[in-house]
């Protein structure tokens, strides 16, 4: 038979079996597609010794990755356990569930993803002049001495972004309640800023500790942060082992299933007791709204995909934080996307009149700015859909986690080729599984050129499939009760857990879900619980760096 002939044939079957895998990796909580490379890579051996060319493997590996970060989004909102990439979907998420909308949250997903992976494809080359070498600036191989400072730049950025307010202890505000010095002169400050005009004024130096302080809420975000960076630190040192000899055992799932997943089931357990009626609007919106958000989406994925411990967690955040800031610049009336806030457990909103009295934790300063705030809006806008508004905020935090998701899959792709450094499991997998002919010249590398068209081709063909699956899991949540699923998909990871890491895993799990729990009862993001990652990561890096003697 023709060699070409047969080339084909193996490539049609590993994109085929690989978009089989991804359905499932993406639908089944907990089963990663980084359990099935590293499976493919042990079980590579056999193939090669029965006929299967490991390039073939190579495609199932890239075909599943592809469609795994399309149809993970499935189960993240409409079942409620995300794994680690979608952890930040599963709020907005859940709120287009209980709104009826979540028909609408999928297709935003998919066209999340799939806008993505196509902006994705011409940054490659942006990325290889940038990063690469002959040609190239060869900039990852100059930034490797700063990649410990970067990755605390970002962190520390990623908590200075908490905008949550929490009171000071009581002790301390009583304590500092005279630390009020008049000015003898009031000072005003009025900066235009786009549409925006920064105004603020001081009669007086206010050095108390009052009960509403963002300075309180970004320490309190720290104190998470480390606190679940120190429980990372103590997951990757313990010994987990899986006792039915399930392969490539981590204490990393159980930690991440722990603080995103069974935690946010037992919220939608006390907060939820039924889904409503959904509205089929399985249309697809259009590309041009999502343009610029999905590009920025691209871009900071490139940059955050070949950091070691950037997830597309982090990515959406940066993405999202400068969508806030650029809207506020350009939209007086903007209001900031809540895409990490969920509702509080036993917290049943409804619409309440604003009183004098709900100001008393603020200053003067913002009591005056506040009141004049609501003065304007009320006066240009009485009619203002604040629920439409939030609606659609969702939605675009939707396709925006999905972009980043899908983005950050292939941009790690072309870093393996363009500077030899696996980001991911899968990637890994494919360093280990056979010798990467690097993108060292202008034009790239066949084996490249192939799994990027098993990728594009995966991630056409994930669309289409992604709505007729997210169709069938709304038909599953009107047979079975919310409450039932949810204790259903609880017991069925723990058991996951214990059946790839035994009871050090399930101890892991229970610590984890503890941790899980504190983010939405203070009031402050669930993301900072990816210190978990970063924490130990940089510990890492820096004792690389600096610590020749061998004290850390």
């Amino acid at each position: 038979m023709d060699p070409v002939v047969v080339d084909f044939a193996w490539l049609i079957g590993s994109f085929v079996f690989g978009v089989g895998l991804g359905c499932l990796t993406g639908l089944i909580p907990g089963f990663h597609v980084n359990n099935v490379a590293l499976i493919a890579l042990s079980l590579s051996p056999v193939a090669v010794g029965i006929g299967i060319p490991l390039d073939a493997v190579a495609g199932i590996i890239v075909a599943c990755g592809t469609v795994h970060t399309f149809l993970n989004y499935i189960p993240s909102a409409l079942v409620g356990a995300p794994d680690d990439n979608m952890a930040l979907a599963l709020l907005p998420g859940h709120r287009m569930l209980i709104s009826g909308q979540a028909a609408q949250g999928v297709a935003y997903s998919a066209r999340g993803s799939q806008m993505g992976m196509l902006m994705s494809i011409p940054l490659l080359i942006v990325a290889r002049l940038m990063f690469g070498e002959n040609p190239g600036l060869g900039l990852y191989e100059s930034s490797r001495d700063f990649l410990p400072w970067l990755l605390l730049i970002i962190s520390i950025f990623l908590i200075l972004t908490e905008t949550t307010r929490l009171p000071w202890p009581y002790w301390m505000q009583r304590a500092t309640s005279r630390l009020v010095f008049p000015l003898p002169r009031a000072i005003n400050i009025d900066i235009p800023l786009g549409k925006f005009r920064f105004k603020r004024k001081w009669e007086n130096l206010n050095l108390s500790l009052g009960a509403s302080s963002r300075v309180a809420g970004i320490l309190v975000a720290s104190a998470f942060f480390l606190l679940t960076g120190f429980y990372g630190w103590a997951v990757f040192e313990l010994p987990g082992r899986s006792p039915v000899g399930m392969p490539s055992a981590t204490l990393l799932f159980p930690g991440l299933a722990g603080l995103f997943g069974i935690a946010n089931l037992i919220d939608i357990y006390v907060t939820t007791s039924e889904i409503p009626p959904q509205k089929q609007n399985w249309e697809m919106p259009a590309m041009k709204p999502l343009a610029v958000p999905t590009f920025l989406s691209a871009v900071v994925s490139s940059v955050m995909a070949i950091l070691p411990g950037m997830t597309a967690a982090q990515a959406t955040v940066v993405v999202m934080s400068a969508r806030n800031m650029w809207g506020r610049l350009t939209d007086p009336n903007y209001i900031p996307a809540d895409f990490e806030h969920g509702i509080q457990p036993g917290f049943n909103p409804r619409p309440v009149s604003i009183e004098s009295s709900d100001m008393e934790g603020l200053s003067e300063e913002e009591k005056e700015i506040f009141g004049a705030a609501l003065e304007e809006a009320g006066e240009t806008s009485p009619d203002l859909d604040l629920s439409a508004q939030s609606q659609q905020q969702d939605l675009e935090v939707i396709a925006v986690l999905s972009s980043v998701n899908t983005a950050v899959t292939v941009m790690v792709l072309g870093f393996l080729y363009m500077v030899g450094r696996p980001r991911s499991g899968a990637a890994l997998a494919l360093n280990m599984m056979y010798p990467i002919d690097g993108w060292n010249a202008v034009e790239p590398p066949a084996d490249f050129v192939r799994l990027l068209g098993i990728t594009i081709a995966a991630g056409l063909f994930a669309v289409p499939v992604m709505i007729e699956v997210g169709k069938g899991m709304l038909k599953m949540h009107e047979i079975v009760p919310l409450r039932t699923l949810v204790i259903s998909v609880a017991g069925f990871v723990s058991v996951l857990v214990w059946l790839s890491t035994g009871w050090v895993g399930v101890g892991v799990l229970i610590v984890g879900t503890g941790l899980g729990l504190m983010p939405p009862r203070i009031g402050i993001r669930r993301s900072h619980a990816m210190g978990i990652i970063l924490v130990p990561i940089m510990l890492y890096t820096f004792a690389q760096t600096f610590d020749s003697f061998g004290f850390i």
